[in-house]
């Protein structure tokens, strides 16, 4: 007799990593044009927490434009999957039963979000690809939302052109590090900012040079930026208005004060937008990842039963990579 029940993790209400419950719930069905995918690892992703806390870090007039007060409960955190094709919904071709797939499911939807923390999820087929030989599935579900967070902030939003100087503040969490090697594909002159105990991993990843921000204020020794990706923020995020070149560009990932009057002064640009799911885009990481050219950081790994202990993880900051949770062994 088929499984008609499976665990995952649900939020009954908003709270800290308590609140992150497992669960048997009802396996889903793949709809038209959706697949059903056997998780065998999710990824942790600011949003979760963000959802989880009832978005107490988001500015007000920002949850209302995004409807964020709009979440239904209870639900399942997590849009970045990697796993196995269960199931294939009416209309769908292009996969099969027993293809391994990862992506972003249904970001940044809502109420029809990912749901990636439970052992099976449905997915538009459209939002995945395949998943690289090159990695198992813990480090292939650590790419999805970083990664075309950096794919999209350089070539779709910024079109990074080959030579430039980008900074890249950190550099070494999840989209960070990302950032460091998608940069270089494009012949940029990368400085990563991180703590020290990052160096040796982003020297590994191609940094043109480090600076460790807790032994030297990087506004007072790095000048003639032509891209700065924050990946920080925050309320003193306009400290870096100094290292930009005239014409510079800031893409902040996070929210931050950047006194953008001031910026406007001196004469430098924002440019950024909100990363969306994309298969194709997918696939190009995945083509990247197997030619040796994208390297995965994986900061830490935790059983699905345990993802309260993975946002406690993730609260202490510091991350190197990305937090994964696995689902089910390869």
């Amino acid at each position: 007799m088929p499984e008609t029940t499976m665990k995952a993790i649900r939020v009954h209400e908003f709270g800290g990593p308590e609140v992150l419950r497992y669960e048997d719930v009802p396996i889903p069905e793949p709809g038209p044009g959706d697949v059903l995918v056997r998780v065998h690892a999710a990824c942790l992703n600011p949003p979760d927490r963000y959802f989880r806390e009832g978005f107490r870090t988001i500015p007000e007039a920002v949850r209302k434009q995004a409807r964020l007060d709009e979440l239904i409960m209870p639900f399942t955190p997590g849009s970045d999957i990697s796993g196995v094709v269960a199931a294939v919904g009416p209309g769908v071709a292009e996969w099969r039963e027993g293809d391994a797939v990862f992506g972003a499911v249904r970001f940044p939807r809502l109420n029809d979000g990912g749901r990636g923390y439970a052992e099976y999820t449905t997915s538009p087929a459209s939002h995945l690809a395949r998943k690289p030989a090159a990695v198992d599935h813990v480090s292939a579900a650590a790419v999805p939302m970083s990664g075309l967070t950096a794919y999209q902030y350089l070539f779709d939003h910024v079109r990074l052109e080959r030579g430039g100087t980008v900074l890249v503040n950190g550099a070494a969490g999840g989209v960070g590090h990302f950032v460091v090697q998608l940069a270089k594909t494009r012949d940029a002159h990368v400085i990563g900012v991180a703590s020290g105990r990052h160096e040796t991993f982003l020297r590994e990843l191609g940094v043109d040079r480090f600076v460790d921000y807790t032994a030297t204020a990087p506004e007072e020794v790095i000048r003639d930026v032509d891209l700065l990706v924050d990946t920080v923020g925050g309320p003193d995020a306009h400290r870096f208005l100094p290292v930009l070149k005239r014409g510079g560009v800031i893409s902040p990932v996070f929210y931050g004060d950047y006194h953008r009057e001031r910026a406007a002064e001196l004469g430098i640009a924002f440019v950024a937008g909100q990363v969306r799911s994309d298969g194709a885009q997918m696939a190009e990481l995945a083509n990247l990842i197997d030619a040796g050219r994208l390297r995965v950081g994986v900061d830490s790994v935790f059983p699905l039963a345990d993802a309260a202990k993975a946002h406690e993880r993730a609260e202490r900051g510091h991350i190197q990579g990305k937090i994964v949770l696995r689902v089910a062994e390869d």
